[in-house]
């Protein structure tokens, strides 16, 4: 297959959430008939509601700066599926994405005509698949891996990582994953099993954080941060500059590549993992650590996470928690009046999402992205808090159209924030690409 065949055969198995199937036995049998390419690098995954996709992007610039030869596997990607494949922070490229989603493709094909799988592997497994096997054949030292949905049936698990992060946990993808935060906890902490050498834990309420220290005790192994390596504080915060003191390390005036104060957090993960890297596994050079810890926390980069474009702002808040931190980020730096263009999915807790965002924006624009799981407009509006002016609200069924009312309506000076689902924020980066 050439690159277009590629990603009309993927996403022809169907969308990768509503069509996924959660369990391990069909991607482990596939990673088996690829030679366990997994087998060949170490691995960190990382779990959580908020933040993995940002930890991940530390860590790999982190390693990139350390001259560690890295391949992340993030998701969902933006514009193009490439995104989702990083070679030294490099998006992979698309006739190397096609060589290894053949191969994917044919073995998977073959195993089912011969009985030897349960179902053709969905979209989401086997992209998994093509993620770990381009990292064997570039030779990678560490992969870093994103969970994709929750964690113990989660398709990255297979890999079976030895080392697991856990980002703050919060209320997400409950018809998946349990209604309580408890149970969400369980599913993500299963990340952390027999294999796991090394655990580094994230901020946490105190009910989830003792979860997750007793997942550790059942599998027979101390946190991270347990160990005396990660008694951080964080000295002072202004902007994108941050102290952060380590027992290994301590990183003065710091800058932050992304931008929020919840990102911090989200970089202190990412240290821990590095010196878990540097401590437990000798993968990083000892000397001058601290350089190109600073280094890979300030080159830092994530699309469409507090990303400015011109007149744009995308972030992908598409949960509460992530939509209290684009919130206190607005409050706090955002001086500008703002246009919020806004889709959700199916399953989100709109009303939430909109209660926190709605009062600090002076029009909104309602759309759908391009997406079976997509909130009409019409259900969006049932949500939207009563104190909100009906008349600096629209609503429009294309996400184009939705564009062009927000460049109307919006005066210069002001910017439009672009929000509410990381398909959404994909698909109007891709329609003013395309504009260019």
């Amino acid at each position: 297959m050439n690159f277009s065949e590629t990603e009309i055969y993927l996403y022809s198995l169907g969308n990768e959430v509503s069509a996924m199937k959660l369990g391990l036995e069909n991607i482990r049998k596939l990673l088996t008939a690829l030679g366990n390419p997994q087998n060949n690098y170490l691995k960190v995954q990382v779990a959580g509601t908020n933040g993995k996709g940002s930890v991940c992007a530390f860590l790999d610039s982190i390693c990139n700066r350390a001259g560690v030869k890295t391949g992340t596997f993030t998701s969902p990607h933006l514009v193009s599926i490439t995104e989702r494949i990083r070679i030294d922070t490099r998006d992979i490229s698309e006739d190397r994405f096609a060589k290894h989603a053949t191969v994917v493709r044919e073995t998977a094909e073959n195993m089912l005509a011969k009985g030897d799988l349960e179902y053709l592997p969905t979209f989401f497994e086997q992209v998994t698949a093509i993620a770990l096997v381009a990292f064997a054949d570039a030779k990678v030292e560490l992969a870093i891996l994103e969970t994709g949905l929750g964690g113990r049936l989660d398709a990255t698990t297979a890999a079976n990582a030895e080392i697991a992060a856990i980002t703050r946990i919060d209320l997400d993808h409950q018809e998946y994953l349990g209604e309580t935060i408890e149970e969400i906890a369980a599913e993500k902490a299963a990340i952390i099993a027999d294999q796991t050498e090394c655990v580094v834990i994230g901020e946490q309420t105190d009910s989830v954080m003792a979860l997750l220290k007793e997942r550790c005790h059942e599998v027979g192994i101390a946190p991270f941060s347990e160990q005396g390596y990660s008694a951080w504080t964080v000295s002072s915060a202004e902007g994108n500059l941050v102290n952060i003191d380590l027992t290994l390390g301590i990183y003065q005036q710091a800058e932050l590549g992304l931008k929020g104060r919840h990102q911090i957090e989200n970089a202190q993960t990412a240290i821990n993992l590095a010196q878990a890297l540097i401590y437990e596994f000798v993968i990083f050079p000892f000397d001058d650590k601290e350089y190109y810890v600073v280094e890979g926390l300030r080159m830092a980069k994530h699309p469409g996470r507090l990303e400015y474009r011109g007149k744009y702002l995308f972030d992908g808040a598409h949960n509460i928690g992530g939509a209290k931190a684009l919130a206190e980020y607005l409050y706090e730096f955002e001086k500008r009046q703002i246009t919020l263009v806004f889709g959700a999915m199916r399953e989100k807790n709109v009303t939430e999402i909109l209660d926190t965002l709605a009062p600090l924006v002076e029009r909104i624009v309602f759309t759908e992205p391009s997406n079976t799981r997509s909130l009409s407009y019409v259900e969006i509006l049932d949500h939207l808090p009563a104190e909100i002016s009906r008349r600096r609200t629209f609503a429009t069924d294309a996400v184009v159209n939705a564009i062009d009312i927000a460049e109307t309506i919006t005066p210069d000076g002001d910017i439009i924030l672009v929000t509410g689902s990381l398909y959404l924020v994909g698909e109007v980066k891709k329609i003013l690409q395309s504009q260019i």
